[in-house]
Protein backbone atom coordinates (compact mmCIF):
# COMPACT_ATOMS: atom_id res chain seq x y z
CA UNK A 1 0.00 0.00 0.00
CA UNK A 2 2.57 2.02 1.01
CA UNK A 3 4.91 1.76 -2.51
CA UNK A 4 1.08 2.50 -4.23
CA UNK A 5 0.84 5.75 -2.32
CA UNK A 6 4.73 6.52 -3.23
CA UNK A 7 4.40 5.34 -7.05
CA UNK A 8 1.12 7.84 -7.31
CA UNK A 9 3.00 10.93 -5.91
CA UNK A 10 5.87 10.49 -8.05
CA UNK A 11 3.90 10.69 -11.11
CA UNK A 12 1.64 13.40 -9.53
CA UNK A 13 5.27 15.16 -9.37
CA UNK A 14 6.23 14.18 -12.95
CA UNK A 15 2.52 15.41 -14.29
CA UNK A 16 3.25 18.95 -12.21
CA UNK A 17 6.70 19.18 -13.86
CA UNK A 18 5.36 18.86 -17.27
CA UNK A 19 2.47 21.47 -16.71
CA UNK A 20 5.22 23.78 -15.07
CA UNK A 21 7.91 23.10 -17.84
CA UNK A 22 5.80 22.60 -21.20
CA UNK A 23 7.63 21.51 -24.06
CA UNK A 24 7.77 24.31 -26.77
CA UNK A 25 7.63 23.46 -30.71
CA UNK A 26 9.05 26.54 -32.61
CA UNK A 27 6.83 28.11 -34.63
CA UNK A 28 7.36 29.13 -38.06
CA UNK A 29 6.02 32.50 -39.58
CA UNK A 30 3.57 31.90 -42.60
CA UNK A 31 4.46 34.19 -45.59
CA UNK A 32 1.25 35.66 -46.06
CA UNK A 33 0.40 39.29 -48.06
CA UNK A 34 -0.05 41.75 -45.45
CA UNK A 35 -0.83 45.19 -47.68
CA UNK A 36 -1.60 45.85 -51.60
CA UNK A 37 -0.07 49.32 -53.17
CA UNK A 38 -1.18 50.80 -56.46
CA UNK A 39 1.22 51.53 -58.92
CA UNK A 40 1.57 52.68 -62.95
CA UNK A 41 0.11 50.62 -65.76
CA UNK A 42 2.06 47.39 -66.17
CA UNK A 43 4.60 47.29 -63.41
CA UNK A 44 7.20 44.66 -64.07
CA UNK A 45 10.31 45.67 -61.78
CA UNK A 46 10.38 46.13 -58.41
CA UNK A 47 13.96 47.32 -56.35
CA UNK A 48 14.95 48.54 -53.13
CA UNK A 49 17.33 51.12 -51.78
CA UNK A 50 20.35 49.50 -50.48
CA UNK A 51 19.53 51.74 -46.75
CA UNK A 52 15.61 49.69 -47.63
CA UNK A 53 13.92 53.37 -47.55
CA UNK A 54 12.77 53.46 -51.09
CA UNK A 55 11.27 50.90 -53.48
CA UNK A 56 11.52 51.93 -57.26
CA UNK A 57 8.53 49.95 -59.90
CA UNK A 58 9.11 50.28 -63.23
CA UNK A 59 5.33 50.90 -65.25
CA UNK A 60 6.56 49.53 -68.21
CA UNK A 61 2.69 50.81 -69.74
CA UNK A 62 2.84 54.23 -68.50
CA UNK A 63 6.75 54.74 -69.14
CA UNK A 64 6.97 55.62 -65.72
CA UNK A 65 8.95 54.71 -62.12
CA UNK A 66 6.40 54.48 -59.08
CA UNK A 67 9.02 55.89 -56.13
CA UNK A 68 7.34 54.41 -52.83
CA UNK A 69 8.25 55.13 -49.33
CA UNK A 70 8.55 51.30 -47.65
CA UNK A 71 7.66 52.48 -44.20
CA UNK A 72 4.80 53.83 -45.18
CA UNK A 73 3.90 51.93 -48.66
CA UNK A 74 2.74 55.70 -49.99
CA UNK A 75 3.67 56.49 -53.59
CA UNK A 76 5.80 59.86 -53.47
CA UNK A 77 6.74 60.37 -56.51
CA UNK A 78 6.30 59.19 -60.32
CA UNK A 79 9.22 59.90 -62.75
CA UNK A 80 8.81 59.69 -66.11
CA UNK A 81 11.52 57.85 -68.18
CA UNK A 82 11.98 55.80 -71.35
CA UNK A 83 9.25 53.89 -73.13
CA UNK A 84 8.62 50.44 -71.90
CA UNK A 85 10.62 50.73 -68.80
CA UNK A 86 11.68 47.02 -67.72
CA UNK A 87 14.23 46.83 -64.95
CA UNK A 88 15.62 49.13 -62.34
CA UNK A 89 18.79 48.30 -60.01
CA UNK A 90 20.62 50.76 -57.84
CA UNK A 91 24.29 52.10 -57.31
CA UNK A 92 25.59 50.10 -54.12
CA UNK A 93 26.23 53.99 -52.52
CA UNK A 94 22.19 54.42 -53.15
CA UNK A 95 22.88 57.72 -55.22
CA UNK A 96 21.43 56.88 -58.26
CA UNK A 97 19.09 54.29 -59.64
CA UNK A 98 19.70 52.51 -63.78
CA UNK A 99 16.67 51.93 -65.82
CA UNK A 100 16.41 49.94 -68.66
CA UNK A 101 13.94 50.99 -71.48
CA UNK A 102 13.02 47.98 -73.50
CA UNK A 103 10.95 50.37 -76.13
CA UNK A 104 13.81 53.04 -76.76
CA UNK A 105 16.64 50.97 -76.02
CA UNK A 106 18.07 53.19 -73.38
CA UNK A 107 19.03 53.46 -69.89
CA UNK A 108 17.61 56.45 -67.90
CA UNK A 109 19.94 57.48 -65.28
CA UNK A 110 18.02 58.58 -62.32
CA UNK A 111 19.46 60.75 -59.22
CA UNK A 112 18.10 59.79 -56.37
CA UNK A 113 18.24 62.61 -53.89
CA UNK A 114 16.28 64.63 -56.76
CA UNK A 115 14.46 61.96 -58.34
CA UNK A 116 15.65 63.76 -62.03
CA UNK A 117 16.81 62.22 -64.57
CA UNK A 118 20.20 63.26 -65.23
CA UNK A 119 21.56 61.24 -68.08
CA UNK A 120 20.20 58.39 -71.26
CA UNK A 121 22.65 56.19 -72.22
CA UNK A 122 22.08 54.19 -75.56
CA UNK A 123 22.41 50.58 -75.35
CA UNK A 124 21.68 47.75 -77.24
CA UNK A 125 18.37 46.73 -78.80
CA UNK A 126 15.54 45.79 -76.46
CA UNK A 127 17.20 46.20 -73.61
CA UNK A 128 15.36 43.62 -70.65
CA UNK A 129 17.49 43.81 -67.51
CA UNK A 130 20.22 45.64 -65.75
CA UNK A 131 22.17 44.74 -62.55
CA UNK A 132 25.10 47.10 -61.37
CA UNK A 133 28.50 45.71 -60.26
CA UNK A 134 28.75 45.37 -55.96
CA UNK A 135 32.08 47.93 -56.60
CA UNK A 136 29.70 50.16 -58.15
CA UNK A 137 31.72 50.70 -60.95
CA UNK A 138 30.01 48.64 -63.79
CA UNK A 139 26.47 48.27 -64.66
CA UNK A 140 25.83 45.64 -67.54
CA UNK A 141 21.93 45.65 -69.24
CA UNK A 142 21.32 42.34 -71.55
CA UNK A 143 20.06 43.89 -74.78
CA UNK A 144 17.64 40.65 -75.53
CA UNK A 145 16.98 41.61 -79.26
CA UNK A 146 20.96 41.83 -80.61
CA UNK A 147 21.62 38.97 -77.68
CA UNK A 148 24.61 41.04 -75.98
CA UNK A 149 25.39 42.40 -72.74
CA UNK A 150 26.17 46.60 -72.94
CA UNK A 151 28.76 47.05 -70.18
CA UNK A 152 28.71 51.03 -68.63
CA UNK A 153 31.36 52.73 -66.75
CA UNK A 154 29.23 53.73 -64.40
CA UNK A 155 31.43 57.37 -63.42
CA UNK A 156 31.20 58.22 -67.22
CA UNK A 157 27.88 56.79 -68.18
CA UNK A 158 29.52 55.49 -71.61
CA UNK A 159 29.05 52.30 -73.43
CA UNK A 160 32.13 50.68 -73.35
CA UNK A 161 32.01 47.19 -74.34
CA UNK A 162 29.25 44.88 -75.88
CA UNK A 163 29.72 41.27 -75.13
CA UNK A 164 28.26 38.60 -77.39
CA UNK A 165 26.39 36.02 -75.44
CA UNK A 166 23.58 33.49 -76.06
CA UNK A 167 19.98 33.80 -77.97
CA UNK A 168 17.58 37.01 -76.34
CA UNK A 169 19.38 37.46 -73.05
CA UNK A 170 16.73 38.18 -70.83
CA UNK A 171 18.12 38.44 -67.29
CA UNK A 172 21.96 39.77 -66.09
CA UNK A 173 23.27 39.05 -62.53
CA UNK A 174 26.80 40.01 -60.38
CA UNK A 175 28.19 37.17 -58.25
CA UNK A 176 27.87 38.92 -54.39
CA UNK A 177 31.75 38.75 -54.88
CA UNK A 178 31.45 40.52 -58.20
CA UNK A 179 33.93 38.21 -60.42
CA UNK A 180 31.28 36.66 -62.31
CA UNK A 181 27.97 37.53 -64.26
CA UNK A 182 25.45 35.03 -65.39
CA UNK A 183 22.97 35.82 -68.08
CA UNK A 184 20.15 33.72 -68.72
CA UNK A 185 19.25 33.19 -72.46
CA UNK A 186 15.98 32.65 -73.15
CA UNK A 187 16.25 31.62 -76.56
CA UNK A 188 18.50 28.73 -75.97
CA UNK A 189 18.71 26.42 -73.13
CA UNK A 190 21.70 27.85 -71.13
CA UNK A 191 23.62 30.85 -68.97
CA UNK A 192 26.71 32.78 -70.03
CA UNK A 193 29.03 33.02 -67.76
CA UNK A 194 30.96 36.76 -68.24
CA UNK A 195 34.32 36.60 -65.86
CA UNK A 196 33.99 40.53 -65.15
CA UNK A 197 37.82 41.20 -65.22
CA UNK A 198 37.84 40.19 -69.02
CA UNK A 199 34.41 41.09 -69.60
CA UNK A 200 34.68 37.81 -71.63
CA UNK A 201 32.20 34.96 -71.83
CA UNK A 202 34.54 31.81 -70.34
CA UNK A 203 31.46 29.87 -70.03
CA UNK A 204 28.03 28.23 -70.51
CA UNK A 205 25.66 26.39 -68.11
CA UNK A 206 23.09 24.52 -69.37
CA UNK A 207 19.99 24.80 -67.47
CA UNK A 208 15.95 24.31 -68.19
CA UNK A 209 14.15 25.70 -71.37
CA UNK A 210 13.42 29.26 -71.61
CA UNK A 211 15.50 31.10 -69.14
CA UNK A 212 13.95 33.96 -67.75
CA UNK A 213 15.88 35.60 -64.61
CA UNK A 214 18.59 34.36 -62.70
CA UNK A 215 19.92 35.54 -59.22
CA UNK A 216 22.39 34.43 -56.72
CA UNK A 217 22.11 33.11 -53.25
CA UNK A 218 23.82 36.17 -50.57
CA UNK A 219 26.67 33.65 -50.19
CA UNK A 220 27.47 33.31 -53.79
CA UNK A 221 27.54 29.64 -53.44
CA UNK A 222 24.22 29.12 -55.46
CA UNK A 223 22.40 30.89 -58.32
CA UNK A 224 18.79 29.97 -59.37
CA UNK A 225 17.52 30.62 -62.60
CA UNK A 226 13.98 30.33 -63.43
CA UNK A 227 13.11 28.07 -66.80
CA UNK A 228 9.77 29.80 -67.97
CA UNK A 229 9.18 26.40 -70.93
CA UNK A 230 9.11 23.76 -68.52
CA UNK A 231 8.16 25.66 -65.28
CA UNK A 232 11.34 24.87 -63.37
CA UNK A 233 13.93 26.44 -61.67
CA UNK A 234 17.82 25.48 -62.25
CA UNK A 235 19.66 25.09 -58.70
CA UNK A 236 23.22 26.21 -59.94
CA UNK A 237 26.38 25.20 -57.71
CA UNK A 238 28.32 27.96 -58.56
CA UNK A 239 31.65 26.60 -57.78
CA UNK A 240 30.97 23.35 -60.21
CA UNK A 241 29.61 25.22 -62.81
CA UNK A 242 27.15 23.10 -62.94
CA UNK A 243 23.19 22.38 -62.42
CA UNK A 244 22.87 20.46 -58.97
CA UNK A 245 19.32 20.34 -58.52
CA UNK A 246 16.38 21.00 -60.87
CA UNK A 247 12.88 22.09 -58.60
CA UNK A 248 9.22 22.17 -60.31
CA UNK A 249 7.44 25.18 -59.45
CA UNK A 250 4.09 26.15 -60.98
CA UNK A 251 2.89 27.15 -64.72
CA UNK A 252 5.14 30.26 -65.82
CA UNK A 253 7.76 31.14 -63.79
CA UNK A 254 9.19 34.28 -64.38
CA UNK A 255 11.42 36.37 -61.73
CA UNK A 256 13.13 34.53 -58.43
CA UNK A 257 14.96 36.64 -55.36
CA UNK A 258 16.84 35.10 -52.34
CA UNK A 259 15.16 36.52 -48.56
CA UNK A 260 18.43 38.35 -46.52
CA UNK A 261 20.13 35.05 -45.11
CA UNK A 262 19.55 32.93 -48.33
CA UNK A 263 16.98 30.14 -46.45
CA UNK A 264 14.46 30.61 -49.13
CA UNK A 265 13.94 31.81 -52.43
CA UNK A 266 10.37 33.55 -54.15
CA UNK A 267 9.31 32.26 -57.52
CA UNK A 268 6.75 34.63 -59.30
CA UNK A 269 4.29 32.64 -61.43
CA UNK A 270 2.44 34.89 -63.81
CA UNK A 271 0.10 32.04 -65.02
CA UNK A 272 -1.11 30.89 -61.58
CA UNK A 273 -1.34 34.72 -59.87
CA UNK A 274 1.12 32.81 -57.12
CA UNK A 275 4.64 32.82 -55.46
CA UNK A 276 6.71 29.58 -55.14
CA UNK A 277 8.18 29.63 -52.02
CA UNK A 278 11.37 27.04 -52.10
CA UNK A 279 13.48 26.21 -48.96
CA UNK A 280 16.65 26.34 -50.40
CA UNK A 281 18.11 23.83 -48.07
CA UNK A 282 15.74 21.37 -49.22
CA UNK A 283 15.42 21.85 -52.71
CA UNK A 284 11.64 21.92 -51.88
CA UNK A 285 8.78 23.89 -52.64
CA UNK A 286 7.48 24.18 -49.04
CA UNK A 287 4.31 27.11 -49.16
CA UNK A 288 2.41 29.07 -52.29
CA UNK A 289 1.11 32.59 -51.69
CA UNK A 290 -1.67 33.78 -53.70
CA UNK A 291 -0.73 37.74 -54.76
CA UNK A 292 -2.50 39.81 -57.61
CA UNK A 293 -3.21 39.29 -61.47
CA UNK A 294 -0.07 37.72 -63.34
CA UNK A 295 2.53 38.70 -61.19
CA UNK A 296 6.49 38.91 -61.95
CA UNK A 297 8.83 40.86 -60.41
CA UNK A 298 10.26 40.03 -56.99
CA UNK A 299 12.31 42.04 -54.13
CA UNK A 300 13.43 41.24 -50.63
CA UNK A 301 14.23 44.19 -48.55
CA UNK A 302 17.15 44.42 -47.35
CA UNK A 303 15.98 45.21 -43.91
CA UNK A 304 13.06 44.09 -43.37
CA UNK A 305 11.04 40.55 -43.52
CA UNK A 306 8.99 41.20 -46.45
CA UNK A 307 8.93 40.63 -50.13
CA UNK A 308 7.28 42.70 -52.47
CA UNK A 309 6.18 41.51 -56.07
CA UNK A 310 4.76 43.42 -58.69
CA UNK A 311 1.64 42.43 -60.22
CA UNK A 312 1.30 43.10 -63.68
CA UNK A 313 -2.29 43.05 -64.83
CA UNK A 314 -3.59 44.57 -62.19
CA UNK A 315 -1.33 47.83 -61.65
CA UNK A 316 -0.29 46.90 -57.80
CA UNK A 317 2.21 45.73 -55.84
CA UNK A 318 1.82 42.91 -53.22
CA UNK A 319 3.73 43.00 -49.90
CA UNK A 320 4.28 39.70 -48.35
CA UNK A 321 5.20 39.35 -44.65
CA UNK A 322 7.51 36.05 -43.88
Amino acid sequence: MVLMVRRAALSLAALALVTLNPVTTPVTAVPVVVDTIVVGDIPVSVAFSPSGDTAYVTNAGSYTVSVIEVSSGNVTDTINVGATPYSVAFTPDGAKAYVVNYGDSTVSVIEVSSGNVTDTINVGEGPYSVAISPNGKKAYVADSADDTVSVITVATGTVTRQIRVGDSPYAVAFSPNGKKAYVANYGETNVSVITVAKNKVTDRIRVGGGPRSVCFSPNGKKAYVTNRNDSTVSAINVAKGKVSDTITVGGDPESVAFNRDGRYAYVTLSSGNTVSVITVATGDVTDTITVGNEPYGVAFSPTENNAWVTNSDDDTVSIISY
